[in-house]
């Protein structure tokens, strides 16, 4: 199983490696179409401005033409075709003849009737080299034929130094996004590996390990607490369960012997039928005795597995803790103890009516049994009502109470602080009241009653409710453990 759980763990790491890779290659080709985008879009930003500043002057020329005819237009065009500037101008006849500007003759690529274009020329008669510019024809009329341009040299500079810093800066994400997917990818792995490690001690047989965590927070520290939570409680019913078993074979293993002892002293009474009828019903009793134990293991074990959510109901608290404490006012009575009920009104909670009572009337079992009866002061106080937003039960006597060192203890199952044992009881009867407490998400408190014992159960926020069902309050039948 253990090299099954290697194997699991290393095809884990394995694919997280490679979801790793597959982000940064997501990452790379989306910083590549960013890249592409911004340069694409700065250089048609440059076109534009040089198409709309050509056809700004286009519209001058041709009103040159209209108001001061053509010598107007070739002083204009003579005037703008400085030799160094960036303005090219050609102006020709209806024969090609050149009339003015500073370029020596049509570019190919705006013959034939082309609506204009990119093309290249030489600034100057020297040989040098060449220069980018864009050049569009003007219409005016079938004697002339003019073009205009402009050199953009310095634009296409500008264009590959924003393409290169576009490129260096896409190289520099590229690294980056490698290496900081490559580290990433590294630490999942190793916490992962971390984690397996752990694992693999645990199910070899340290319940005692635990995920290692940085204390930094994030998801897999959020992961290795929960991990962790979960190992404890799995550690805690472990233990449990080896703490019922030897309790088990202690507190059982005497009924047992008992029951084999009578039966066989039965067997050899010499009053024959009488003596087995006798030893029967005495074996049934103590058989008895043990399927009460049997059943609140159960009933516990089934607290303990998990919330019990469609046998939940809303009644008021109150008058339910009423309803139970009276059941046992003739015990409490004929025990010679007074027993008091004090109950706020009109606490509705919603949980397992059934449940909650049987918890109450452990409790108060347990008051009745523990403590000393027919003395000065000898009473049982049952309650119920709000503590800080919280349903509240408790049951508070006079007895000799549980010393703080043993209260932890004592609810935990079979636990009797009781030496002797004379007195009836499983030692169960607090253990399922707990249980009963972490089934409503609550909690139990065993407190100084000045003098004897006060046992509190608070009930979970979440069991209070603002409105009532209209149920039935009738308290069921129970019976203590």
């Amino acid at each position: 199983m253990t090299a099954r759980f290697d194997r699991v763990a290393k095809a884990a790491s394995t694919t997280t490696f490679g979801l790793s890779a597959l982000a940064v290659a997501f990452f790379l080709f989306a910083a590549a179409i960013v890249v592409g985008f911004l340069f694409w879009q700065t250089n048609k930003l440059f076109t534009d401005q040089v198409l709309a500043t050509l056809s700004a002057e286009s519209r001058i020329l041709s009103s040159e033409l209209k108001v001061g005819g053509q010598m107007k237009l070739v002083e204009t065009v003579t005037a703008l075709s400085r030799p160094q500037g960036t303005g090219l101008y050609y102006l020709a006849d209806s024969t090609g003849a050149k009339i003015a500007g500073n370029l020596n003759r049509i570019p190919p690529e705006l013959e034939a009737d082309s609506p204009g274009g990119v093309f290249n020329y030489q600034p100057t008669d020297d040989e040098g080299p060449s220069h980018l510019a864009v050049a569009i024809p003007v219409d005016l009329g079938p004697n002339l034929h003019l073009i205009i341009g402009r050199d953009v040299e310095d634009q296409r500079a500008f264009a590959n130094s924003i393409r290169f810093v576009f490129l260096l800066g896409f190289g520099a994400l590229s690294i980056i996004g490698l290496l900081g997917g490559l580290a990433v990818s590294r630490l999942i792995v190793n916490r992962m590996d971390q984690i397996t490690a752990a694992s693999r001690q645990i199910m070899e047989g340290d319940l005692s390990r635990r995920i290692p965590t940085t204390g930094r927070g994030g998801e897999l520290d959020a992961l290795a607490n929960n991990l962790n939570e979960m190992l404890e409680r799995i550690e805690g019913l472990m233990n449990g369960l080896r703490e019922v078993s030897d309790n088990i074979a202690h507190d059982l293993k005497t009924p047992l012997n008992r029951m084999r002892n009578a039966a066989e002293a039965a067997l050899r009474d010499p009053r024959g039928e009488e003596a087995y009828r006798e030893g029967l019903e005495r074996t049934i009793e103590k058989a008895d005795d043990l399927i009460k134990t049997f059943n609140a293991l159960l009933l516990i074990a089934r607290l303990e597995a998990g919330p019990l959510e469609d046998s939940t109901e809303t009644f008021d608290l109150g008058h339910f803790v009423a309803d139970v404490s009276e059941l046992y006012a003739p015990a409490a009575e004929e025990a010679g103890f007074n027993l008091t009920i004090d109950v706020e009104q009109n606490v509705f909670v919603r949980g397992n009516r059934q449940l909650i009572g049987q918890a109450i009337a452990n409790l108060i079992d347990n008051a009745i049994k523990y403590s000393r009866g027919g003395e000065p002061g000898s009473a049982i106080t049952v309650r119920a009502y709000r503590l800080e937003g919280r349903p509240v039960i408790s049951v508070g006597d006079h007895g000799p109470g549980i010393d703080e060192i043993d209260r932890e203890r004592v609810l935990k199952r079979f636990v009797r602080l009781e030496a002797s044992r004379t007195k009836p009881g499983t030692g169960l009867g607090l253990s399922l009241v707990a249980a009963v407490a972490r089934l409503h998400h609550g909690e139990i408190r065993l407190e100084d009653n000045q003098p004897g014992l006060k046992v509190v159960l608070l009930l979970s926020q979440r069991c209070l409710v603002a409105v009532p069902d209209q149920e039935g309050d009738a308290a069921p039948g129970l019976a203590a453990q």
